[in-house]
């Protein structure tokens, strides 16, 4: 009995411990705003609005605003498992950095550069598709 109660006290201890080593979901929230995600939403959020029409388009936005809190609680969730809480500090100080705010603030020119790019291979990407399937 007393190696049993040995063995849970190591395993709660154990699960404290690592526990305190997660990263909150505040502050995985805050490196994936800091990181310039927004800006890669932003993006796609004005291509997709040039598509919608204009009536239609307030409406529109408190829904893909809430899809996107959505999308980022599920990737919080994902940094806090993959990460430790010393990595999500280290990332805060990097971008709390003028290299790391300025590549937040670049994120969203990255972005529709970058679509664009891909955009210009699209049809590469298909003759190569269909070179292959056959």
């Amino acid at each position: 009995m007393k190696k049993f109660l040995i063995a849970i006290a190591f395993a709660f201890v154990s699960q404290v411990g690592f526990a305190q080593d997660k990263p909150s979901k505040e502050e995985v929230l805050q490196v994936i705003e800091k990181s310039g995600g927004s800006g890669q939403l932003n993006a796609a959020k004005k291509q997709l609005l040039g598509m919608i029409p204009a009536e239609k388009q307030a409406a529109f936005v408190v829904e893909f605003d809430a899809l996107i809190k959505k999308a980022n609680d599920a990737t919080a969730e994902i940094y806090m498992n993959e990460y430790t809480k010393e990595d999500v500090k280290a990332m805060l100080a990097f971008y709390d950095s003028p290299t790391g705010k300025k590549m937040a603030e670049k994120s969203e020119v990255i972005a529709e550069k970058s679509q664009a790019a891909m955009m210009s291979l699209q049809g590469d990407m298909q003759a190569m598709m269909s070179k292959y399937m056959q």
